[in-house]
């Protein structure tokens, strides 16, 4: 994976123009009452990449959020941060919890100034546990889980679980289908549930 350099002290007059926009729009998300026609706007403004059914909650903070490519249906929950000049892809289904980092770019050690970028790739149906750490150049892969709290210094493969600081790969899971596909009512919306069994239980005893 090619890693890109970026010297921070020569940026364009546009790409400035383009960072005090964006933080101006953040501002403004994270002071806009949520479910408003004002807060959905404002939100596809800050992310003009993100598919249908998805949401992201304030508060956010993100640099450079163009860079970022969200999927149908994901689930951004309050607090996140998103570093995002080296890329970040968040595939359909994916959930992140409650202050994940996500982060795609580091300094580089002698040289300050300078932004070493390497992109960032949350998988299909992947769930990113709550105050989780995902560093640059790291992959998740679908339908992977990271625990609360754990920092991601390497990629980790598809349907497994992968927790502690450094991360490490505790357990595979088998593969599922999206929690969507079983259950036509359910929508992103119904964020008071923390998962897909949660909402099938709540069905089933509705019923």
């Amino acid at each position: 994976m090619e890693e890109i350099r970026i010297d921070v002290t020569k940026q364009t007059p546009e790409e400035l123009a383009l960072a005090n926009e964006h933080a101006q729009l953040i501002f403004r998300f994270n002071h806009t009452m949520p479910g408003t026609t004002e807060y959905d706007e404002l939100m596809h403004r800050i992310f003009p990449m993100m598919g249908e059914g998805s949401i992201v909650s304030a508060p956010l903070t993100a640099v450079r959020p163009h860079m970022v490519k969200i999927g149908r249906n994901v689930i951004v929950m309050p607090g996140c941060l998103m570093m995002s000049a080296g890329g970040i892809t968040i595939d359909d289904c994916a959930q992140i919890a409650a202050n994940v980092q996500l982060i795609s770019n580091n300094h580089d050690l002698y040289e300050r100034q300078i932004i070493t970028c390497k992109p960032v790739h949350i998988g299909k149906n992947a769930w990113i546990g709550a105050g989780a750490t995902i560093l640059p150049g790291v992959t998740i892969g679908d339908n992977a889980v990271i625990g609360a709290a754990s920092v991601v210094t390497k990629s980790v493969p598809t349907n497994s679980i992968a927790v502690g600081n450094p991360a490490k790969i505790v357990k595979e899971i088998p593969p599922i289908s999206e929690c969507y596909d079983n259950n036509p009512d359910y929508t992103p919306h119904q964020l008071s549930l923390d998962s897909c069994s949660d909402y099938n239980q709540s069905l089933s005893e509705s019923r």
